[in-house]
């Protein structure tokens, strides 16, 4: 592997040892010229990590098709012949977050010139929905007497107000928590923006405000996309988006949790969390590498034509991709525990079932966490 032109001068640069031929003996530096070209610093960091001697596609390879080799060889002390598995995971955790979005949907936000036309749009639906309501309780009002209206003001006030919010909404509160209205928007409980949702909040008899409190910062962040003139189809690509940024760091917080239960049901003196951590990282690195293969895959779907013979093998090849991924955990440990297959596949359950739960709630912060960050 050449990063540059070796240097006349025999000194090391590094430590001041003499270096016969490429590398110092003393340090390991390699004596090449200090000064190199631009690109220079992207061909240096592609030669270091591919190391052009099959040291990266070997370890892909094992990854991939061998579950649980990566990690009996670097455990055995085999590892200057694979990516080491820290600088694996954070490298793969960068081209997870970095790619994707290189091959994101080709609808494009809108300009500040279409955003204001779709906000002055809808202001003129809102005034002309909001005559359209006028009419119809002035209409009620003649055809009640003036005895009946004093009676019944705050039965006639209530009534107005819910022919507007169903008027507006299209629907009663009583609908999912998210849903779609008639003009193809995002809609909170059937409300189509802050006031709307505040007002239901106030009025809902089911003591739902629980519910409420959950759901306000999605219904804000909703609604402020919304009027800034983002259609339905690129809020949700976005929220898609920021998951998948998120994924990595998500998975790396909750790596020491997955590491810790490996330790706990599994014998300590044999087995120290170190060598957890290193499955670990193994294991993650293939469920990201495998996540970003199946999103590839995904994007390159969506060009072919629509046959159904396509679809229905497209939909195979998803559903295989999906429960290799699933038992790749349990032939790894098998590998790398060497425990027999039933005590394996029983541990291996237990720990699945666990991590099921325990991912899960991971995956709640997730969502949460990157709705909030979408801008």
């Amino acid at each position: 592997m050449s990063h540059g032109k070796t240097r006349e001068d025999k000194t090391c640069l590094n430590c001041g040892h003499t270096v016969e031929e490429r590398y110092c003996p003393h340090c390991g530096q390699e004596n090449t010229e200090p000064k190199q070209p631009f690109h220079y610093l992207f061909t240096h960091f592609i030669e270091d990590f591919t190391h052009y001697d099959g040291e990266f596609w070997k370890t892909i390879k094992y990854l991939l098709l061998r579950p649980g080799k990566l990690t009996k060889e670097y455990l055995a002390g085999k590892r200057q012949m694979y990516v080491a598995p820290v600088k694996l995971y954070i490298f793969i955790s960068f081209i997870t977050f970095f790619l994707p979005p290189l091959f994101s949907s080709s609808e494009e936000e809108p300009t500040e010139h279409d955003r204001k036309e779709q906000i002055s749009k809808e202001i003129e639906k809102e005034k002309a929905k909001d005559k359209k309501i006028t009419k119809i309780t002035d209409s009620l009002k003649q055809h009640l007497s003036k005895e009946q209206l004093d009676k019944n003001s705050n039965q006639s006030e209530q009534f107005s107000k819910d022919i507007k919010v169903t008027e507006i909404n299209g629907n009663d509160i009583e609908t999912d928590a998210l849903g779609e209205t008639e003009d193809g928007k995002i809609s909170v409980f059937g409300a189509k923006n802050m006031k709307q949702f505040d007002s239901l909040q106030s009025r809902d008899k089911k003591n739902q405000e629980v519910v409420y409190a959950f759901l306000k910062p999605f219904a804000k962040k909703i609604f402020h996309m919304q009027d800034q003139g983002l259609k339905k189809e690129l809020i949700m690509d976005k929220f898609k988006e920021t998951m998948i940024h998120t994924l990595p760091k998500a998975l790396f917080i909750y790596l020491p949790v997955f590491a810790f239960f490996l330790w706990i049901f599994h014998n300590k003196k044999k087995w120290w969390y170190f060598d957890h951590g290193i499955f670990t990282l193994h294991y993650f690195s293939f469920l990201l590498l495998g996540t970003l293969i199946l999103i590839f895959f995904d994007r390159i779907t969506d060009l072919l034509p629509n046959y159904s013979v396509l679809n229905l093998l497209i939909i195979l090849i998803n559903t295989v991709a999906v429960i290799y991924m699933s038992i790749y955990f349990f032939i790894a440990h098998h590998r790398v525990y060497e425990s027999s297959r039933t005590m394996s596949i029983f541990k291996g359950i237990f720990l699945f079932m666990i991590n099921f739960i325990g991912i899960i709630f991971m995956g709640l912060l997730l969502m949460y966490a990157s709705f909030m960050m979408m801008h």
